[in-house]
């Protein structure tokens, strides 16, 4: 018989994955699935006729003499070991010298590798959501707003951009080992989870951010972890992640190793913190606006620097404070709102901007996975909205029509990629002033023979960035084309001055020289 007065604590239990409380039969999801991919291949199918494009493209295929190999012993071992592409992402490699072993340099096959991840990422995101919830419908919604949303036009159009797609479809194949390992927690379910996840991160690592959404999802919808748990409780649930936060942090290591190595990784020098902290909150704000209007996209948005303007920045800082309060007031109403808001902010950091990569402000790309949380947010939102028999049918109308609007425009964004010029000229039509457009567009005119329409461009991008070594050496080499050897000379003695190490421009340097000499002499 126990003592009075002395009764034993119950430890907090972390609570197990109960399933959605109503299942989906397999007919309706089937028939949806196969809708969702009939949408994605009508909204996508542009690019089955699009060539390859000067930016990237020739870095992961078309000038890669190690992808051209295909899959061989020594091009394998390399993808293992380069940091080319300022990036460790082997598995990314591996599936461009498959395609290259299938396909060759078909353009169109290379580019219907990438439709196809992404027509599988959009129904695994609907079988997941549907597994989760036990819903149809708001799933049916996410996935296909995932489908054609024009801002994932770059990630599935750009054939560079395979890592996107495929880290994507590696994402969600970790989510659905890891609700198998929630309905029995053997090793083996366990083992797969890390496989699956190593795997994703040797795809793209962006991926350092799914452990966080494991925790997302924990408190909804398999309400693992409810606000009025203690402490305990979430340690438990951190613990049982422990060794996929162990590779996300191995793997941010990796990366900015590899970064810095590419050259990629801006220093703190280069760019004040104040600046890439105010960019970061533009951003984020921006990726919000483009959601909900998707126009002016382009592969590359110039960063501002000094001209950010103080009165957008507290504006964006607002709505972001503002509607993060939101969220925390509806966190147990309506969990999906806080579910949805904290996916986007926490999937977008690692490539926000305060560790700026490159010298662009933000990219499309860059919203693939976190716009998955905004779709949740606004689809079961929208459900909520439309629980009333007054406002039911003008909520789906407007579901309708927002799908109908996003398929088009996706698929006017999708011509935009059809080749280089398409693409640098529609990025030079709704962003400026942009040096890197410029400076590419003259790339790809010079190699069609269209020097003097090159040249302009090289001029341009001189105008808006006079320290672009890359633009210095091409217009030399444009100017050199048309007998201007003394004026294309000063311009590779000016890339060499500004970049040392262009090896390129040293070597145009001294032809340039030696015709200059040649003709003197004569």
């Amino acid at each position: 018989m126990g003592r009075r007065g002395h009764h034993r604590a119950v430890p907090p239990r972390v609570p197990r994955v109960t399933g959605a409380r109503t299942r989906v039969s397999r007919a309706p999801r089937a028939a949806v699935a196969a809708a969702i991919v009939v949408l994605t291949l009508l909204a996508f199918r542009g690019v089955l006729s699009n060539a390859f494009v000067i930016y990237d493209d020739n870095v992961y295929v078309t000038e890669n003499v190690h992808v051209q190999k295909g899959l061989d012993g020594e091009s394998i071992a390399w993808a293992f070991t380069t940091t080319d592409g300022s990036n460790w992402h082997p598995v990314t490699w591996l599936s461009h010298m498959l395609d290259v072993q299938l396909f060759g340099l078909d353009a169109g096959r290379h580019h219907g590798t990438n439709l196809l991840l992404h027509a599988s990422n959009a129904v695994l995101l609907f079988l997941l959501l549907v597994r989760m919830t036990g819903a149809l419908w708001r799933p049916a919604f996410v996935a296909c707003l995932f489908a054609v949303h024009p801002l994932h036009v770059e990630s599935v159009a750009w054939i560079a951009e395979r890592k996107d797609v495929l880290s994507t479809l590696f994402w969600l194949l970790t989510l659905a080992a890891w609700l198998s390992y929630l309905e029995s927690k053997t090793a083996a379910r366990y083992l797969l989870v890390v496989l699956l996840y190593g795997l994703g991160l040797m795809a793209k690592p962006m991926l350092v951010t799914l452990p966080f959404t494991l925790l997302l999802l924990d408190f909804w919808p398999l309400r693992r972890f409810a606000l009025a748990l203690g402490s305990r409780a979430l340690a438990g649930l951190l613990r049982e992640k422990a060794p996929l936060f162990a590779m996300a942090a191995a793997s941010c290591v990796v990366t900015l190793v590899a970064q810095r190595s590419g050259g990629s990784l801006e220093t703190l020098e280069g760019l004040r913190f104040a600046e890439r902290l105010a960019n970061a909150v533009l951003a984020y704000a921006s990726y919000l606006s483009k959601t909900f209007w998707p126009a002016s996209l382009a592969v590359f948005y110039p960063h501002p620097h000094a001209g950010l303007l103080a009165w957008s920045v507290v504006g964006s800082a607002l709505l972001l404070a503002g509607v993060t309060a939101l969220a925390l007031r509806l966190a147990r109403r309506a969990p999906f709102v806080a579910f949805g808001w904290f996916w986007y902010v926490g999937t977008l950091l690692p490539v926000i901007g305060l560790v700026q990569v490159g010298s662009q402000s933000m990219a499309d790309r860059y919203t693939y996975v976190p716009l998955i949380g905004l779709f949740v947010a606004i689809s079961w939102g929208l459900a909520e909205l439309g629980r009333g028999r007054s406002v039911r049918y003008a909520v789906a109308s407007l579901a309708g029509a927002s799908l109908v609007a996003l398929f088009v425009t996706g698929r006017v964004q999708v011509g935009h990629w059809a080749d280089s010029v398409a693409l640098f000229e529609h990025t030079l039509a709704v962003t400026s002033p942009n040096c890197l457009a410029h400076n590419d567009l003259g790339i790809v005119l010079f190699g069609m023979g269209r020097t003097d329409e090159a040249i302009a461009h090289f001029r341009e991008a001189l105008r808006i960035q006079p320290d672009y070594a890359e633009a210095h050496n091409n217009l030399g080499a444009a100017l050199a084309q048309t007998n201007r050897v003394p004026e294309a000379l000063e311009h590779f003695r000016q890339a060499v001055r500004l970049k040392p190490g262009f090896e390129e421009a040293r070597d145009n340097l001294r032809k340039a020289q030696g015709v200059l000499g040649h003709d003197r002499g004569s």
